[in-house]
């Protein structure tokens, strides 16, 4: 016993560089697609090629999530995090290689599947240090910040780098993230998961997909499919206007910044309120402020415009995620989390492969920001299923 306490201790003493592995890998996959997003405009190619290379950094993921969900449940954190490292730093390192259209669609296919393979491990590994639901609130705040903490700071240091020395920096900065987050982790006692100490649970039958049975787990992965397709169609739209506008790379980078730093500063406030908040009101709250960016973007005015909109849209978005992942461990089984993990994961970006895709197809019909309205329909639409989730008895 006390042995287990002290492993206990020792894994949240070291939290803060969990955080940290997942800024690196997360930072390599949102780096890479900003460089790649740029290269491509710069040298001529149509919007639409912009969503298609989007897109890629989806598809590795929706092969990988649930195995990595079930790799989670079994090994604990550290053999899900080595894969993400390997295919991260490998990806990028493609890119820095060569800027061809096929190496660019490498380097996303692999650093997308990075950060979906070490997320869930990561992800996993942190729901388990949660001792009540408030905690979980509180844990999944600084998890989220992992990606806020990545898209605010990697897209300004690439753009700083693509301004100033070239597109080939900005790939190799991306190399070398996943490197300094194997670093950490060996700094990271390894755990065994309870799942692989305890028999498993009977009361949903095995296999990922039948935890679709659970009603509240729908509702939830809809929701989320909604507010993921949100996100991207943020990140497919300030390019594409940005360019459209003749705007710098490094104000691009600033654009999409604000939207990742005002993500950061609303998950660091959801630790600081996690007792005082209800998980649904505070869904359905951002959803709404969600619905009303995303209606208004189109008229904002110039770089500081789109500040202000992106920080907006970023404070609703932001929220959501810690909420999502904490109502999803209260939905599920504690012993299928990795494999709820994995479920989601392969949801949101089975959506991330085809949404760039129309939104770039979208755009070239009609207008740059037509993406943005579509999510507004779609995200007021998500209200409905966020209306029924409801937490499994007792938790």
């Amino acid at each position: 016993m006390r042995g287990e306490a002290e492993h206990s201790q020792a894994l949240r003493q070291a939290f803060p560089a969990v955080i940290a592995m997942l800024v690196c890998v997360h930072a390599s996959m949102a780096a890479t697609r900003v460089a790649a997003s740029l290269l491509v405009l710069h040298r001529g190619y149509p919007e639409w090629v912009v969503g298609a290379l989007l897109s890629l950094f989806a598809v590795a993921p929706i092969a990988l999530s649930l195995w990595a969900g079930r790799l989670a449940d079994r090994h604990g954190m550290h053999k899900p995090l080595g894969v993400g490292v390997l295919l991260g730093t490998g990806g990028a390192a493609v890119a820095v290689v060569s800027q061809h259209p096929v190496a660019l669609a490498i380097a996303a296919l692999a650093t997308g599947g990075a950060i979906a393979v070490a997320a869930v491990g990561v992800q996993r590994e942190a729901g388990l240090m949660a001792r009540d639901p408030s905690d979980l609130k509180r844990v999944f705040s600084w998890v989220a910040l992992g990606p806020a903490l990545s898209n605010a700071l990697a897209p300004v240091a690439v753009g700083l780098l693509i301004d100033h020395v070239g597109f080939r920096a900005g790939f190799v900065f991306a190399a070398v993230l996943p490197l300094l987050a194997w670093w950490l982790a060996m700094r990271v006692p390894r755990s065994v998961p309870a799942a692989a100490k305890e028999p498993a649970s009977g009361t949903v039958g095995r296999g990922a997909l039948a935890l679709l049975r659970l009603p509240a787990l729908r509702w939830l992965i809809l929701v989320n499919l909604a507010l993921s397709s949100c996100w991207d169609a943020h990140s497919f739209a300030v390019p594409v206007i940005g360019h459209g506008r003749d705007m710098s790379a490094s104000a691009i980078g600033l654009v999409l910044g604000s939207f990742a730093a005002a993500a950061t500063v609303v998950r660091l406030l959801i630790g600081r309120f996690a007792d005082r908040l209800d998980e649904r009101v505070a869904l359905r709250s951002a959803m709404a402020l969600a619905t009303a960016t995303c209606l208004v973007y189109a008229y904002l005015p110039g770089p500081m415009g789109m500040m202000l909109g992106s920080a907006a849209l970023g404070l609703a978005l932001g929220s959501v995620q810690p909420m999502i992942l904490a109502m999803l461990h209260r939905v599920t089984p504690s012993d299928r989390h990795g494999e709820a993990l994995g479920v989601r994961m392969l949801a949101t970006n089975a959506a991330t492969i085809v949404m760039p895709l129309g939104f770039g197809l979208l755009a070239a019909a009609t207008v740059p920001w037509a993406p943005m309205w579509l999510m507004a329909g779609l995200v007021l639409l998500a209200q409905i299923p966020a209306s029924r989730i409801q937490a499994r008895p007792g938790h």
